[in-house]
């Protein structure tokens, strides 16, 4: 697993069905992935999850991978 790198931005654009986002770091690094409609919802369900629950202790924690 590859370090935790402090988010500058994401940019989202469609890619033909899929959606392509792009995470650009402070570092000056920047992934792309290709996530389907059905992914997005998901992703976009576990944001809302997570801004709406209470900041407790463990929130210094990294999530736990999928």
């Amino acid at each position: 697993m590859s370090a935790t790198h402090r988010l500058a931005r994401i940019l989202a654009a469609r890619s033909g069905e899929d959606i392509e986002l792009a995470f650009a770091t402070q570092d000056g690094q920047t992934l792309k992935v290709l996530a389907t409609s059905d992914q997005i919802d998901r992703l976009v369900d576990e944001l809302e999850d997570i801004l709406n629950s209470p900041v407790g202790p463990e929130a210094d924690e990294p999530p736990a991978v999928a």
